[in-house]
């Protein structure tokens, strides 16, 4: 498991906002984020030279084969690091991998294999602040959040569990 937080102090207050919201807002405001600036921000996941696309496309079919409702539990379960076999075959990706899984995930959701927010979601009024703040942060400020973010869920790897 490879996991870099950066040292920006801008980039550390958003990712603590973030995790500071319950799990179902902080997957609603990553679905936002794709659906609003994803058009930018997704050319980084799936091009970056040192993500396994293989490895990120493995993990997001074995949560595609689930119901939706399983799909939904899995996200919850990455986020509070639940131990689970999922969640440490993700704990063992790289940072750009995990990000990729996610970008994946978002895929899912705009084509109905994984499970939509719900047409008429609202997002929270910490939710719209924070969604505000991360449209203000530069291209690269933004990825680095996106990985800082992704990047510690799931639960360490158990011996031999290396994909």
């Amino acid at each position: 498991m490879t996991y870099t937080q950066t040292n920006d102090p801008v980039i550390r207050e958003h990712v603590q906002a973030w995790q500071n919201l319950n799990v179902d807002q902080q997957l609603a405001l990553f679905w936002f984020i794709y659906k609003e600036i994803g058009r930018s921000i997704t050319p980084a996941a799936p091009g970056a030279s040192t993500a396994s696309s293989e490895i990120a496309e493995g993990l997001f079919n074995q949560v595609k084969e689930l119901s939706h409702e399983q799909q939904l539990q899995v996200q919850r379960d990455l986020i509070n690091k639940v131990d689970s076999l999922i969640s440490r075959e993700y704990g063992s990706l790289g940072d750009t991998t995990k990000l990729l899984f996610w970008y994946l995930l978002s895929q899912g959701m705009d084509n109905g294999s994984i499970i939509p927010i719900p047409d008429d979601y609202q997002l929270s009024s910490e939710s719209k602040a924070l969604f505000g703040r991360i449209q203000g942060l530069e291209f690269e400020q933004q990825i680095t959040l996106f990985r800082d973010y992704v990047s510690p869920m799931g639960t360490e790897p158990k011996p031999g569990a290396e994909i």
